[in-house]
């Protein structure tokens, strides 16, 4: 395993509980709202203490902990969102540095005390759209490759704002988070790309799901038009 001196900090650490958030005439059940936590934390095979999630595919082991890098944050304020400092794509951590272009599927990054891997993009819902009240933002978030991108956790430990977001192990699969995003979220034909992901051992098992179905499918699945569905519900 290649070893690397890419690093990054934490700027922010976030969690929220269930609620709601009003988009048009539905009310939506979501934990999307986090609040910043100042004090340190412990990282557990879950993620953080007194996170929540509402959905069976948001949260689990391969999903335990979402990071946004901050270097996005001037673009969106630049589109019109009001962001709040930290937290504002519901990010677990909000981090400086490792943006999506940098990391790659499997990298083993130092978080404070904890180790953990990325394991996946994230692929931007409806959710979004109904936070900043903007139809289009799924979208948007997609098309950037400003996504972010999940993690597990191979070793709990302990982090707080200010602390160290380094690689320290560096995958020998050459996908970054960025091309795994497009792939994903994008360009949904690319069936060379997605076998590229699948042949990943530590691919996340909703994206490998998805991909599967994708592959199977020759093309669209039927988990993709479900989800361009809810994107577009609202």
């Amino acid at each position: 395993t290649e070893v690397c001196g890419m690093r990054g900090s934490i700027v922010g650490v976030n969690v929220g509980s269930t609620g709601s958030i009003r988009h048009g005439s539905r009310e939506i059940a979501t934990a999307f709202v986090k609040h910043a936590v100042e004090q340190p934390v412990e990282i557990g095979p879950l993620g953080l203490p007194g996170d929540e999630h509402v959905y069976e595919d948001h949260g689990g082991p391969d999903m335990a902990l979402l990071v946004y890098p901050i270097e996005h944050y001037d673009h969106w304020r630049s589109v019109g969102l009001d962001l709040p400092a930290t937290g504002a794509m519901a990010e677990n951590l909000t981090t400086h540095g490792l943006v999506e272009t940098d990391v790659r599927i499997g990298d083993v990054i130092a978080c404070g005390t904890a180790r953990i891997q990325v394991t996946q993009p994230r692929s931007p819902c409806f959710k979004l759209a109904a936070r900043f009240q903007r139809r289009s933002l799924p979208v948007e978030v997609q098309t950037t490759g400003f996504t972010g991108y999940l993690l597990r956790v191979l070793e709990p430990g302990v982090v707080a704002p200010g602390d160290v977001f380094e690689v320290v192990e560096r995958a020998t699969d050459l996908m970054t988070v960025e091309r795994a995003g497009r792939i994903l979220n994008v360009d949904r034909s690319d069936l060379d790309g997605a076998r590229e992901m699948l042949a990943i051992s530590a691919l996340g098992s909703v994206t490998r799901r998805t991909l599967e179905a994708r592959v199977a499918a020759g093309g669209y699945s039927v988990e993709d038009t479900a989800r361009l569905y809810l994107d577009d519900a609202l």
